[in-house]
């Protein structure tokens, strides 16, 4: 069908109607029928906040690749619309869905460049276009910085730049660089230089793994978001943990999605491990000290009430802050997840809103 605009709708007014009339995805002229949800509103009065909401830069970063991710077609499609859009296909999905603002962060690119001269320029390219994007809708958007992390010490003038002249939140990392980890001695300069501006770092995800073990030979659906990010992931934090990172760095906050990638939910698990470690091998104080004292965790792609009270009562609830993995999860969904939670509204209040503002000094 063609686009004709109803005079008294703009672009963006046209979108969420459509959304909320059909109630499917709605890109440009198109319905994707993937979506199962129906757009939602938010409680009254609760201001949501989304903070794992990915973009891609066309031409700068590499596109999804359906190698690295099983993918049907229309859901491909989707994604790759919603991923380059940081204005009106975006923008209606968050007035259909109740959501104030997105925090914006690259989903994959910087990490993967093997030449550290180019990771600077992507990162430098990447982090202004954020940068405007957030300006032409600062109500809307605030955004994570890329680090070109191949070079720590460039990392640490971005970083800078980022914070104090673009006005960026923090930095959001996607696991590994190249198949080194930021518990790794040439990243101290980065943590302190986190630590020092008060900023976090969003340990993330990588599509593109440092390598693909045994067990998921041949099953690449279990390689990527079913289940290997979440152990990579997760493994990577713990990296952090046993690496030394908050017993140098105490002031540092990692924020880590999905659940903490279900680190707080073994807590107990790996706390007993702990007092078996030799004491040269093991960090000042049990895993559950750094998980409750320097890590935060997001509800990104979990919807089970059960999970989110085990994670509140494992770091509690002003370390639980709410995401939604945009596009890779439907906005409704998320929303709806939150707004019917069996929890007081002042506890809906922490995890939509403020304990971002806190954290993020939105």
């Amino acid at each position: 069908m063609s686009e004709q605009l109803p005079s008294k709708l703009s672009r963006r007014n046209f979108i969420r109607k459509s959304v909320e009339t059909v109630g499917v995805a709605a890109i440009g002229n198109e319905i994707v029928s993937y979506a199962q949800s129906a757009p939602t509103q938010s409680a009254p009065g609760l201001r949501i906040i989304a903070i794992e909401e990915a973009f891609s830069v066309p031409g700068v970063t590499p596109p999804l690749n359906k190698n690295t991710i099983p993918l049907r077609d229309d859901v491909f499609n989707d994604w790759t619309t919603r991923l380059a859009d940081v204005a009106d296909i975006r923008l209606a999905d968050m007035d259909a869905n109740g959501v104030a603002m997105q925090v914006l962060s690259l989903t994959l690119g910087v990490e993967i460049i093997t030449d550290p001269v180019k990771a600077v320029a992507v990162a430098q390219q990447v982090n202004n276009y954020l940068a405007a994007a957030v300006a032409a809708h600062p109500n809307r958007f605030a955004g994570f910085a890329a680090l070109p992390l191949q070079d720590p010490e460039a990392s640490v003038t971005e970083l800078r730049r980022c914070v104090l002249e673009l006005g960026l939140k923090g930095v959001l990392h996607n696991n590994h660089v190249l198949g080194h980890y930021l518990d790794e001695p040439q990243f101290q300069p980065v943590w302190a230089e986190l630590e020092r501006l008060g900023v976090p770092l969003y340990l993330h995800p990588a599509m593109v793994p440092a390598e693909i073990i045994q067990e998921y030979n041949g099953q690449p659906v279990i390689s990527g978001p079913t289940w290997g990010w979440t152990a990579a992931t997760g493994a990577h934090g713990l990296r952090l943990i046993y690496g030394g990172v908050f017993d140098q760095f105490p002031g540092v906050s990692v924020i880590m999605g999905h659940m903490g990638e279900l680190l707080p939910l073994q807590m107990s698990r790996l706390d007993s491990r702990y007092f078996i470690v030799p004491t040269n091998s093991r960090p000042a104080n049990p895993p559950s000290y750094y998980l409750r004292n320097n890590i935060y965790v997001t509800t990104s792609g979990f919807y089970s009430p059960s999970t989110l009270q085990a994670a509140i009562s494992a770091v509690g609830i002003d370390r639980v802050l709410f995401a939604i993995d945009y596009p890779y999860e439907l906005s409704a969904s998320a929303v709806q997840f939150l707004t019917t939670a069996p929890l007081a509204h002042s506890d809906l209040q922490m995890i939509a809103h403020s304990n971002a503002e806190r954290i993020l000094n939105l």
